[in-house]
């Protein structure tokens, strides 16, 4: 039996598939383009990999696709869909209504669709695999993992913002907060690799890759983050800018004469570490750049890094304290010179960073020194298999 993950964005489906036993990746793949006429399918693992251009003109499609690759015997070769006994959903926003991942049903559908205006572009295209999954694969149990849930725990005094209080009460205008799935991954296996019950345990994650959030860790629960009412709080990002005082989107308006569409564009897609460096949202070109004495780039560098570590001092102390900070996602992952930009010189705090251990690659670490108070850790973040864990969990609830 099988359980199968799937990701739909706005233009592409991301999926695994993994043994519902050994939770082992029998196959996953990814439809690029969905919509367009020169969409593709990149599946299969290892040498076995392959893409296929195919027309996918909606994910209906995409998904039929993905199905029909799992049936081929010259690929997975499942004898039939029933195999796959559970299909977990990643959605992007469940506003206040859900704070656990959930069986879909007609009424979790309807809410999905009451919090479109907050997710216009991810949350209309997690429907649309719903739905097609439920047409292609209806014996299948089907799951949503949301990934604002995990941060339902925070407090009113951290998720409330000082605005009139029908901002609130009618419009439901709060911090929500993000990659919440990935938090809670990397939180919980940050403790296993402690030894220590995650309920014991205040820890610091920070999910930095082209969008990054971080969240404040207390005992097990999500008690402040960066991200906000949109992705667009809190650091620096690849092309989003973080937190600005909100009064310069009024001077862009009032006084440079731009209109909301272009305000929008200008701070999601066009700033960041693009707008700073003029180069590029991918740090490893910002990296090229600093080696050849952009100081654009070095500067950029700079104040993504010191954006993190504020954050960082603001939750250890809103925690009073902290024993474990984590660094995840493609950045926090794979980029040991930010690494050591926002972990160093902060001895004085019980945070000693290791610079030969943080200069190693490879899976979960230990960055840190022996001595240190503040175990650092980089953990790749592993979303889809906590999605396959709750949409097993909820299927074995069924009986």
């Amino acid at each position: 039996m099988y359980v199968l993950v799937m990701n739909t964005g706005s233009s592409s489906l991301k999926y695994q598939l993994l043994d519902s036993e050994s939770l082992a990746i029998v196959d996953k793949g990814l439809c690029e383009k969905v919509g367009s006429p020169d969409s593709f399918y990149s599946h299969g693992l290892g040498d076995a990999a392959r893409t296929d251009t195919l027309p996918l003109f909606d994910h209906l499609a995409a998904v039929r696709a993905v199905l029909e690759n799992l049936l081929d015997p010259s690929s997975v070769a499942l004898a039939n869909l029933e195999e796959i006994i559970a299909v977990g959903h990643r959605v992007v926003h469940g506003g206040e209504a859900f704070v656990k991942s959930v069986v879909i049903d007609e009424d979790v559908i309807a809410k999905i669709k009451e919090c479109v205006p907050l997710a216009p572009l991810h949350n209309p295209a997690a429907l649309t695999g719903i739905e097609a999954c439920q047409t292609l694969i209806p014996a299948a149990l089907q799951v949503a993992v949301f990934d604002t849930a995990f941060h339902q725990t925070i407090p009113p005094r951290a998720f409330r913002y000082a605005l009139p209080d029908t901002l609130y009460t009618q419009h439901r205008i709060r911090k929500y907060g993000f990659h919440g799935t990935s938090h809670r991954y990397v939180a919980a296996r940050a403790a296993e690799i402690l030894e220590r019950p995650l309920e014991d345990l205040r820890i610091i994650t920070c999910h930095l890759g082209n969008g990054c959030s971080l969240t404040a860790v207390d005992r097990g629960h999500s008690v402040d983050t960066s991200m906000g009412f949109t992705p667009l709080d809190g650091v620096v990002m690849g092309t989003r800018c973080g937190s600005i005082d909100p009064a310069i989107v009024v001077y862009l308006i009032t006084e440079l004469g731009m209109s909301a569409e272009e305000v929008d564009r200008l701070m999601n897609r066009e700033s960041g570490l693009l707008g700073l460096t003029g180069i590029s949202n991918d740090i490893r070109d910002v990296h090229t750049a600093v080696a050849d004495s952009d100081e654009r780039a070095e500067l950029a560098l700079e104040i993504y890094a010191n954006a993190i570590r504020r954050y960082i001092g603001q939750y250890a102390f809103s925690m009073g304290g902290v024993d474990a900070i984590v660094m995840t996602a493609g950045v926090g992952e794979n980029d040991s010179i930010l690494r050591q930009m926002v972990l160093s010189g902060l001895e004085g705090f019980g945070i000693v960073l290791d610079e030969r251990r943080n200069a190693l690659r490879g899976a979960d670490r230990v960055i840190s020194t022996d001595d240190s108070s503040v175990t650092l850790l980089v953990i790749p973040t592993n979303e889809e298999l906590l999605i396959a864990k709750d949409a097993l969990a909820l299927w074995a609830a069924r009986g």
